[in-house]
């Protein structure tokens, strides 16, 4: 072995989380606290406007900031383009996503694009995306994930965030459990492959996933003390992704389902939602408890089975064959070559989730 230790590597981290009830107004003492000047760019949709973005404007134009907005949809290309086009033209200094997953990717990537900084204001917690280093756009029809700027603040109201329907927060709480098998699957990649491991971002992702599942059956719709129990865990997540400086600690063969079903039946289920499904199956496959996975997901209110997803066996079975092919850098469970038809429909009902 080399006796001179040569190894570096960087990481971003948000240097500010706030959390908590009607925090919005604190928009202006987190930039200030920044440094931030000058003129900033909100992304929104409709929804997260009226929801936060009308709050977050009026507060950063009374604290003298020039703003210029982008209403935007999905988080395509196209919608990340338009960002930094309108952020070049003002010479913005910052950009704010207001929203779901897609407002926030559109900012993140357009920030990273930009080299400027941005903030991350969700409204609801669909995904661990929140604080994550990684970007979700569709480019050219396909499901593309692009490295990006961690946010350098993230402010999560929970008065809001429990506004979203319930089935946003379930589908964030199936996302952060769905670690438990990424992490069992990064261990794998790190023993067959060599892989490089991070263990300070395994145990965080590790711990993220176990606080949804410890505190699943005290989550409650309407009550935003279960916003707060379920925001923390999935800011957490995202901040191992940033440790880690990849999505290994939160995006395993669980998640390579997911995106092969995002190709074979796009629009029937959340991204989490799937990935929760997808989770049971996988920790079925490693030989773990996937029956303790199950009566989490259950308990919050996320799907557990294809029928629930509302997609066919057939199409699952065509995502479990397929799903290898996703990302044929990331060694998972699935291994190089994936399994057999015959395989998947023996895992769909040793799970449990063929309905």
């Amino acid at each position: 072995m080399n006796p001179t230790f040569k190894k570096t590597r960087s990481m971003q981290l948000p240097r500010e989380i706030i959390a908590g009830h009607d925090v919005l107004p604190q928009i202006a003492q987190m930039t200030r606290d920044f440094g931030l000047k000058g003129t900033g760019v909100l992304v929104w949709g409709p929804q997260t406007r009226a929801l936060a973005g009308d709050k977050i404007a009026q507060t950063l134009s009374d604290a003298g900031y020039d703003l210029q907005t982008l209403e935007a949809g999905d988080a395509t290309a196209e919608a990340v383009s338009e960002v930094k086009e309108i952020a070049s033209e003002c010479k913005a200094t910052f950009l704010v996503g207001i929203g779901g997953g897609t407002k926030i990717d559109i900012a993140k990537l357009g920030a990273s694009d930009l080299s400027i900084p941005f903030i991350s204001v969700p409204t609801n917690c669909a995904h661990d995306g929140i604080a994550s280093p990684r970007a979700t756009i569709k480019v050219e029809g396909r499901i593309k994930s692009f490295d990006a700027r961690v946010p350098l603040g993230v402010l999560a109201d929970t008065a809001v965030l429990i506004k979203a329907p319930w089935r946003f927060l379930a589908a964030g709480c199936a996302d952060v459990i769905s670690n438990k098998t990424a992490i069992l699957d990064w261990r794998l990649a790190h023993r067959l492959r060599n892989e490089e491991f991070s263990s300070s971002a395994a145990t965080m992702s590790e711990m993220s996933a176990e606080a949804i599942i410890g505190e699943a059956e005290f989550l409650k719709r309407n009550l935003e003390e279960s916003a707060w129990l379920i925001v923390r865990p999935i800011i957490v997540s995202g901040v191992s992704m940033a440790i880690a400086g990849s999505s290994r600690p939160a995006s395993g063969s669980e998640h390579l389902v997911s995106h092969a079903l995002d190709s074979i039946a796009p629009g029937h289920a959340l991204h989490g939602e799937q990935c929760g499904v997808g989770t049971i199956m996988m920790m079925a496959l490693h030989g773990g408890d996937f029956k303790r996975i199950r009566r989490a997901l259950e308990s919050v209110g996320a799907p557990t089975t294809i029928r629930q997803l509302g997609i066919t066996k057939e199409q699952m079975v065509e995502a479990l064959t397929t799903a290898h092919r996703i990302r044929p850098d990331r060694y998972t469970i699935l291994g190089d070559q994936g399994i057999t038809a015959e395989a998947a429909e023996r895992l769909m009902e040793l799970s449990g989730v063929a309905g």
